[in-house]
């Protein structure tokens, strides 16, 4: 089993619409040490048999089976059959890069059975054909992302900090809020330069201060339930919160395992996991 780890967003920065209708980002990403677990075994007969359950996909549409189809395509390495069984701990639907991770996996897995040789860069340039986090979950820890998210600049690790994750019971279209972006009406941007300063300073007050994702100012009415679990996260004590990629997950942070345990206990969100980890 191979750990693939979910990330944060500590800050997401839409600069401008390109040419190729993708939007350009400008983002800092954290590992944080939730994950889920993924098997990559080679099997008798044909084809690539998925199994994650959690009411996902197991199917063509599934991100571990199209990296696994990449890697095939991409590396040279004729085709096997496999078999790939995922443990799902992070919650789908999230923000939290899930199904990347699970990607990312996938294709470190299969590195490691039948192509050992082949170096991080050209296995992150094939997770950058299955989806634009799965480069990044690929390379982990703390990263400056870029372009669509695949232009990644390794930094400093950020200062340990702890996360309280609040996933509510509802997804958020990732197309759908990117429709809705106009970049020239985005009222407040978050301060990416300032982060990357407090990260090289190992700063942690810093970090916990410059956390923003520009995301939650297009969101729908319907999603208002962002704005609610954001303020029950900072009346339990976190110093900060926000949402997480394109939600719906929003997470507070802490500087004391103690303190975001005791949010965890206190805070009461109807139909949302409430999950504690840090940054690792």
């Amino acid at each position: 089993m191979l750990p693939a780890y979910a990330k944060l967003n500590l800050t997401l920065d839409i600069l401008r619409k390109r040419p190729d209708g993708y939007h350009e980002l400008r983002m800092v990403m954290q590992r944080i040490a939730l994950h889920d677990d993924v098997r990559v075994a080679l099997a008798p007969g044909e084809g690539i048999r998925c199994r994650c359950g959690a009411g996902l996909p197991e199917d063509e549409s599934n991100l571990a089976v199209r990296a696994a189809r990449a890697f095939f395509a991409q590396s040279g390495v004729a085709p096997r059959a496999l078999e790939i069984d995922v443990v799902k701990r992070i919650p789908a639907c999230a923000g939290m890069a899930g199904g990347s991770s699970d990607a990312a996996a996938t294709l470190r897995a299969l590195r490691t059975l039948l192509c050992p040789e082949m170096d991080d860069a050209a296995l992150e340039r094939i997770g950058a054909q299955v989806g634009s986090d799965v480069p990044y979950c690929i390379r982990g820890g703390t990263v400056l992302a870029e372009g669509r998210g695949e232009l990644l600049t390794t930094l400093r690790s950020a200062p340990r900090l702890y996360a309280l994750v609040c996933k509510p019971d509802f997804a958020i279209s990732t197309p759908a809020l990117y429709a809705r972006v106009r970049v020239d009406a985005l009222r407040a941007r978050p301060d990416t330069d300032g982060m990357l300063r407090a990260i090289a300073e190992g700063d942690a007050a810093g970090v916990i201060a410059r956390v923003g994702n520009v995301f939650e100012q297009v969101l729908p009415e319907a999603f208002s339930q962002v704005f609610a679990i954001k303020r029950a996260l900072l009346a339990a004590g976190a110093e900060s919160a926000a949402m997480t990629g394109s939600g719906s997950a929003v997470f507070g942070l802490f500087r004391e395992k103690a303190a975001a345990e005791a949010a965890r206990q206190s805070v009461q969100i109807p139909g949302a996991q409430v999950l504690l980890t840090e940054f690792v």
